[in-house]
Order: structure tokens, then sequence, then C-alpha cells
């Protein structure tokens, strides 16, 4: 099974929307095998979008994601990552289709509520950075036979 990140960002702590967030993505059918609420580091925050180091708008999202707490998230099942980054809508609110997280609670780009891994490559490193291994359960649902096929 196909593991991702979600964080819901201080935007979506601050306006009460991590229910919200995490009821959407179990209506998916995924699987919460980890979460907490936390205060992200600066450190934590600058290895998280190191990618991004480069870019003008890099010291904004250190001091966003720095601001508040998020909630911090490992979700479970078949295309996970790309169930995930459906469900959430495009990265500006403005263009996320009806329906998704973004496209329903979101208003700009800078306030987008989630973050999701954006791939198979992605999701273990973010993984790596916000949890410790021993944080992520495997369990069995008695709805998964329900939710794929075998």
């Amino acid at each position: 099974m196909e593991q991702t990140l979600v964080l819901v960002k201080p935007d979506g702590v601050q306006r009460g929307l991590a229910g919200e967030v995490i009821s959407r993505l179990e209506k998916r059918g995924l699987k919460l095998v980890a979460l907490k609420l936390m205060q992200v580091s600066d450190a934590l925050a600058r290895e998280h979008y190191g990618e991004h180091v480069e870019r003008p708008f890099f010291p904004g999202l250190v001091s966003f994601i720095t601001s508040a707490p998020i909630v911090a998230m490992v979700w479970e099942g078949e295309n996970a990552i790309n169930l995930v980054r459906k469900t959430m809508g495009t990265t500006n609110p403005v263009d996320s289709d009806p329906g998704t997280i973004r496209g329903d609670l979101g208003i700009n780009i800078g306030r987008n509520i989630v973050h999701g891994s954006d791939g198979p490559e992605s999701a273990p490193r973010e993984i790596g950075l916000f949890f410790r291994p021993e944080e992520i359960l495997s369990y069995e649902r008695s709805a998964d036979p329900w939710i794929t096929e075998p």
C-alpha cells in the first residue's frame, strides 16, 4: 500500500478545518495511519521546503508554516498520493474544482489549507521528516475489503 504525507497548514488549523480535511480523506477510503498536532520548527520548515530555497517566496513559506500549529498525518491506500492530490485540488484554490478541499475552502495560493506529497519520491522523504517509523501504525480495518478489491 502507498503512503503519503498530508499537512493541515496553519490557516486550516486556525480556521478549525482539520476535522473537515480528515473527514474528506476518510470518505475517499484512505486509511489514517499517523497523526499529530505540532509546531513546525524553523529547521524542519527549511528542510521540508528545501527544493524552494532559491525561490523568492521561500522565506514566506518558512514564516507561514512556522507561524502556528499544524496537523501532520500519514494516509495509506491504493494510489494514496494521487487520491489525496485530487481530493485537495490544485495548489491555487482559484483554479481548484468545486468539491475539492482547496476549491471549497481555500481563497488564495498563500492560504490553501493543506499540503500533500506530490509523488512517490517525495512522500517517503516527507513522511520521514515529520514521523518516526514507530509512530506509523499498521492495522486492518473491517471496511478494507469494501474499499478496494484484493
